[in-house]
């Protein structure tokens, strides 16, 4: 009897290592935003579901992100089996045939709940290239007790003159707490994701119809020395080193008065676990000039699949998990309605349970509805993109003219030097690239 068990025993642990033998590994490569930590998290529920199928987790800051997933594409190297990528590369590099069409997430995923300016971002003809993990615009987060104390009341739809003096107001740096706190840390969808909104607002554009670069504009400087005045006078030391991670921490900590940035930063600000400010927290528009366009943005964080990829099907199947509303639900039972990855079902912002748990629910979707990647500028152009403009080139252009206004935030160079450098480079890449003789 004992050597039969044992017989069987050792049977039964075969066929479960020859399983773990045979099972597929998935590559996904990541951003370091909470959202998608939460997720790793949550993998287990996952790999429960499909244990055929292991995952491995490759976490990157995002500029590094961007670089690696960009290189392994474009050389076709094929380390990863999902990428974490946003509305800027998804039409992009579907047109160049690097990404696989998202044709099989399942009968229950319900593509038609998504946010249509989120699906269309993430679609060429019709065809999703890429599922939306969480998606976001820009806001103004703000503290309710140093506002009061400034003796001043946050408007939902606040000017940048309301701004500037408040932020001056708030400051009180001998109790290390600024005013304000804005992205300063070089890279297109780094310090220029912001400053590119906040130039919008002002009526300054990246090119004009004819792709003429427009950094010698009286817009962009008008934008780029509010930028820097205000962050010099009532920002944070070090600022010109500061992205989103960078910041959502120094708002947690009670150091800034507001913080101008994603929407999707609003249920880390009020998580209590996290935020040692999250009841005095509110919420208003991103900032506006008075000239019809508002200082925010449009962005989805989403999964695709490299063309490259020999684990398609598996693939789809994680795909699908993670952008699921069956995913919403997981993370909501975990953690609360609050802490869902916003901005990318209709559904979520029917559902009374989150509107009631999330007071920010309902100007993300106001903030989300009011970007047009279509028509992003006070004047003409000829790109799509709100925070950037959708071309192959701007990738490049865009970190190259961040590192000038970076150098100009942390006093290495002028606003003017900044500027005139910016206008040299992007004119030189757009010649070479033919788009402007």
């Amino acid at each position: 009897m004992n050597k039969m068990l044992g017989t069987l025993l050792g049977a039964v642990s075969a066929i479960a290592m020859t399983t773990a033998a045979l099972a597929e590994e998935l590559t996904i490569a990541t951003v370091n935003n909470g959202d998608m930590i939460r997720m790793q998290g949550l993998t287990e529920d996952f790999t429960a579901k499909n244990p055929d199928i292991t995952v491995k987790w490759v976490t990157l800051e995002e500029n590094v992100l961007r670089q690696r997933v960009t290189t392994d594409i474009a050389t076709k190297g094929g380390q990863f089996d999902v990428l974490t990528i946003g509305t800027y590369e998804v039409p992009i590099w579907a047109k160049k045939d690097w990404l696989v069409p998202l044709d099989n997430l399942g009968a229950d995923y319900d593509v038609d709940d998504l946010i249509p300016k989120i699906r269309d971002a993430l679609s060429v003809d019709g065809k999703l290239f890429a599922a939306p993990f969480y998606g976001e615009s820009s806001m103004v987060m703000y503290r309710t007790d140093l506002m009061e104390k400034a003796g001043l009341t946050m408007p939902e739809q606040p000017t940048w003159d309301f701004i500037i003096d408040a932020a001056k107001k708030m400051t009180d740096k001998s109790a290390d707490v600024y005013g304000v706190c804005l992205r300063g840390k070089a890279g297109w969808g780094e310090n220029m994701a912001f400053l590119s909104a906040m130039a919008n607002s002002f009526g300054a554009r990246w090119f004009d119809e004819n792709w003429q670069p427009q950094f010698d504009s009286p817009e962009w400087k008008d934008t780029l020395t509010t930028y820097v005045n205000l962050m010099t006078e009532a920002g944070p030391p070090g600022a010109s080193s500061n992205g989103f991670n960078e910041n959502l921490a120094l708002f947690n900590a009670g150091k800034c008065g507001m913080w101008i940035d994603a929407t999707v930063a609003a249920s880390f600000v009020t998580n209590p676990k996290e935020s040692s400010v999250a009841d005095k927290v509110g919420f208003a528009l991103a900032p506006n000039k008075g000239l019809g366009k508002n200082a925010n943005w449009l962005w989805a964080w989403s999964l695709a699949i490299p063309a490259g990829s020999q684990k398609i099907e598996a693939a789809e199947k994680f795909i699908a998990w993670a952008t699921s509303k069956a995913y919403t639900e997981l993370v909501a039972s975990k953690e609360g309605w609050a802490n869902v990855p916003p901005g990318t079902r209709k559904s979520l912002y029917e559902n009374p349970e989150y509107i009631a748990a999330a007071p920010f629910a309902k100007l993300t979707i106001a903030s989300i509805d009011l970007a047009d990647p279509n028509q992003p500028t006070v004047k003409p152009v000829p790109y799509v993109g709100v925070q950037y403009a959708a071309i192959p080139e701007f990738q490049g252009i865009g970190t190259a003219v961040g590192q000038q206004f970076s150098a100009a935030l942390s006093g290495a160079s002028t606003i003017d030097d900044a500027l005139a450098a910016a206008q040299d480079a992007t004119v030189r890449e757009m010649t070479r690239a033919g788009y402007i003789k």
